[in-house]
């Protein structure tokens, strides 16, 4: 993924992906509240005589990312634009989708900035690449769970040890260590029931994510990773669980899968 740059001083950096769906139903999944909450985090859209004028993320308590709706055209494309991080310029990020033969879109997320200099490069390209495993989640809500209601969770802890041993933990408590993509997995004894197909997974950077049936049907994100600039290992996951139970799912999984967490990697001082 490359930076373009052309003379006005635009910078960007651009991914497509393909789904299944309509180009309303894939409308629904990216540019309503409910819709972006199925897959990423969740979202709300504000709206003014009638008409979107900006997105806000939930990152987590008090973590509300807001971007004001600079384009709307349902069901073709959408742009929003946002201030930045670390005193970068603010990022419009733009949304379209073309309908290809054999009932699926593609997606094509266009993520830019305007700056003189090539000090934000690298930024930008690391916010596009923090997004892959979510685009991922969108595929398999789109191919499996489209339209139905959702209700998500994620649940963190910080880990003493490298990312490397925190994602065996992990993998082998899940029983998903040493498996491969299309496999069944499922949790033994001593850990909440899990069980699903492995639908994805890779150690650059350490991620999973499991198609599941149990809990419910849904979708588990796994990953291990240390904030930039920091030592702290952190172990996450995120669950995207659909159906009319979900709300009811999700409420009584979360502190669950929170005490297991807490136990399997007791906090102490940082490795």
């Amino acid at each position: 993924m490359s930076v373009k740059r052309d003379t006005s001083g635009r910078r960007s950096v651009e991914v497509e992906i393909e789904v299944q769906g309509t180009p309303e139903e894939v409308w629904n999944a990216i540019a309503t509240g409910p819709g972006i909450s199925s897959w990423f985090v969740p979202a709300r859209i504000e709206e003014r005589d009638g008409k979107p004028v900006a997105i806000t993320l939930t990152f987590g308590p008090g973590m509300d990312a807001r971007s004001a709706v600079t384009a709307w055209q349902p069901p073709r494309k959408f742009v929003s634009q946002g201030e930045s991080w670390g005193g970068a310029p603010p990022i419009a990020t733009e949304w379209s989708v073309e309908a290809r033969e054999g009932g699926v879109c593609i997606v094509r997320i266009v993520q830019s900035l305007f700056a003189s200099t090539d000090e934000w490069d690298d930024q930008l390209q690391g916010a596009m690449g923090a997004f892959a495993g979510f685009y991922r989640t969108l595929q398999l809500y789109l191919r499996h769970f489209r339209g139905q209601r959702s209700a998500n969770m994620q649940v963190v802890v910080p880990a003493a040890a490298t990312e490397a041993e925190a994602w065996d933990t992990l993998t082998a408590a899940l029983g998903v260590k040493g498996l491969s993509a299309g496999q069944r997995s499922a949790t033994r004894a001593a850990v909440p029931p899990l069980s699903g197909v492995l639908e994805y997974i890779t150690e650059r950077p350490y991620d999973a994510l499991l198609r599941l049936d149990t809990p419910g049907p849904g979708v588990a994100a796994l990953g291990v990773y240390t904030f930039p600039g920091g030592d702290q290992t952190m172990v996450a996951m995120g669950f995207y669980l659909y159906g009319d139970g979900a709300g009811e799912t999700v409420a009584r999984e979360t502190p669950v899968w929170q005490a297991w967490l807490n136990e399997r990697f007791p906090t102490t001082a940082a490795h």
